[in-house]
């Protein structure tokens, strides 16, 4: 053919981005059956089920393309189909808001890629993958321009901050089965995208790593910083997708430092933690969408201060949603921990036994990546406590129940995905050294079973003694079934601290529980409060109410839409027909 062969390629590093768009299409498809059927907005089921299994192939299909006209094919696909999605449901302003900055930011991004594999076709011969493997001998300018292109374009898929602004108006106002497969796993197709141009570049520059290093930062920062400051459930957790598309990048910028600086132990650590940050966030993540879209499949509303009260009511999926947390903050025994340790002990041994070129951004790693676990668990405590926590804030969440069973089992699965991953994290890790190995970069002779031993022997420790922990607790409460069995246990009030009958509104809610932490930081986030205090002799009702906009999209992008929105007229010249 003339752009080469629609080949499909299935390598190790195809086969290990499949796994989480295979398994999560089946799960998100299980709960989808469920959830559209007790969803609040009226949809057009036939419509919504052909677009969501046209992306779940197209996804597929970008995984598995060896040639870039296919690539981007299929790719197109996956922006066309998750667009009808997003708008799908309803003629709101929200939605049709959402869908226009979603199709814009996409063909942006879709642009510099129309670039980057004609830039390769022209360099290499072909738009064949095999072709691009010529790309490690070009110049080193030429093989720059082509990583810089490939930063924006897969960039703004994967929601590396400035190119995020789509994510967060995008996954809520999507159906939560989507949210839980956009934020799972089509995001992760531009980091399937960058590693595989990465991969064909050959050994990078230094500048390289340091942009990823900065982008990893900027993102996992900013967005744990946005993300503290939001109202909406899943607004909360469309930043919180940038933060951790931001500790990916994290990896692979130190792994990228590590192969420039030829330290072969910073490259592995940093490219695995990586890698399995991808997995571990697309199993979490995916969990968390899926108990949001349980709570609003049952009380009809995203806002997290008119909630509380749910893990009575809705108790599979306040657990499930408990396990999403704990995970999503990096703490054992469940897998986000994982991943992060892999990370922060590359950065470690980076400073310890590293050479100057690579302590500074090892340092920097360990402090950025604290002060993101530090700020996500403020954040989680904060979401889990108000929506499932204190007593309930409306009359939605006081009439709450739990979802069908259709919608409990993937969240249950994913649950203890978070915890298998993380207990078996000694016999998962090796696997990755296949996975590198098909990056040429990696010599025959790099030696990943010590490298990955330096991990795996202190995880063996961990999970032995996280496992023990789960028996003890087990035991523990066999022993006191045993004990209470036939007695009969009293029940009462707690302690009332002279509030005989406390309303509702005096608990806290979102926005005091992180108050103090967006006063800290209002510098960055510049949060708008509106307080209508008690005045006069008859006051009337007090209220307080806060907005943090995106500073990128308000000062950056909001005016470039506008400036080209204001100049469509002058080519509407070729319209020709009536649109509909």
């Amino acid at each position: 053919m003339p752009f080469g062969s629609f080949a499909l390629h299935l390598d190790p590093l195809a086969a290990f981005f499949l796994l989480p768009v295979l398994g999560l299409g089946v799960l998100t498809a299980i709960f989808g059956s469920k959830y559209l059927l007790c969803s609040h907005e009226e949809k057009n089921h036939a419509i919504s089920w052909l677009c969501f299994h046209i992306l779940w192939a197209s996804m597929i299909l970008v995984v598995l393309a060896a040639n870039g006209l296919l690539f981007m094919l299929t790719w197109e696909l996956t922006v066309i189909s998750s667009f009808i999605l997003v708008i799908m449901g309803g003629h709101d302003a929200e939605k049709r808001h959402a869908g226009w900055v979603y199709l814009i930011a996409s063909h942006l991004g879709a642009g510099f890629l129309v670039v980057l594999f004609l830039l390769l076709a022209r360099e290499t011969g072909s738009l064949d993958f095999t072709s691009f493997a010529k790309a490690a001998e070009l110049p080193v300018v030429t093989r720059g321009a082509l990583f810089l292109l490939a930063i924006i374009g897969f960039g703004t898929k994967a929601g590396f901050i400035p190119l995020h602004i789509w994510l967060p108006e995008a996954h809520p106002a999507a159906p939560s089965h989507v949210s839980a497969l956009m934020s799972g796993v089509m995001i992760k197709t531009g980091i399937y995208g960058l590693l595989r141009i990465l991969f064909f570049l050959g050994t990078p520059d230094w500048w390289w790593g340091w942009t990823l290093l900065g982008i990893g930062l900027t993102s996992g920062i900013l967005g744990v910083l946005f993300a503290l400051s939001q109202h909406d459930l899943k607004r909360l957790l469309a930043y919180h997708s940038v933060e951790n598309i931001g500790i990916i990048a994290l990896g692979l910028g130190f792994g990228l430092l590590g192969l420039s600086n030829q330290n072969m132990t910073v490259a592995v650590l940093g490219f695995t933690g990586g890698l399995l940050h991808v997995l571990n966030h697309a199993v979490f993540k995916a969990l968390l969408f899926l108990g949001a879209g349980s709570v609003v499949a049952q009380t009809g509303t995203r806002d997290i201060d008119s909630l509380g009260g749910l893990l009575k009511k809705m108790p599979w999926t306040g657990a499930t949603f408990l396990v999403g947390c704990v995970s999503i903050c990096g703490l054992p025994p469940f897998n986000g921990f994982i991943s992060e340790f892999l990370i922060f002990l590359a950065a470690f041994l980076a400073v310890m036994h590293g050479t100057a070129a690579l302590t500074a951004p090892g340092l920097l790693i360990i402090l950025g990546l604290s002060l993101i676990g530090g700020l996500a668990a403020a954040c989680f405590a904060k979401a889990f406590s108000v929506v499932f926590l204190g007593t309930p804030r409306s009359q939605a969440a006081t009439h709450a129940h739990e979802s069908g069973t259709a919608m409990k089992v993937p969240m249950v699965a994913l649950a203890l995905f978070c915890l298998l991953i993380a207990m078996a994290s000694p016999v998962i890790i090796p696997v990755f050294g296949r996975i590198l190995q098909t990056c040429p970069q990696f010599s025959a002779n790099t030696n990943f079973a010590g490298i990955f031993a330096l991990a795996v022997n202190p995880l063996k420790i961990i999970c032995g003694s996280a496992l023990a922990l789960f028996l003890l607790t087990g035991l523990i409460v066999l022993l006191r079934l045993r004990l209470l069995r036939g007695r009969q246990i009293g029940q009462t009030v707690t302690w009332g601290c002279g509030y005989a009958k406390p309303a509702a509104t005096m608990q806290y809610t979102g926005s005091s529980f992180a108050q103090p932490l967006t006063d800290l930081f209002h510098t960055v986030l510049q949060t708008e409060s509106h307080v209508k205090g008690v005045e006069g002799y008859f006051p009337q009702k007090a209220s307080f109410k806060s907005h943090t906009a995106d500073l990128f999209e308000a000062k950056l992008f909001s005016p470039f839409f506008r400036l080209v929105a204001s100049n469509l007229h002058r080519i509407v010249w070729i319209q020709n027909g009536v649109v509909q």
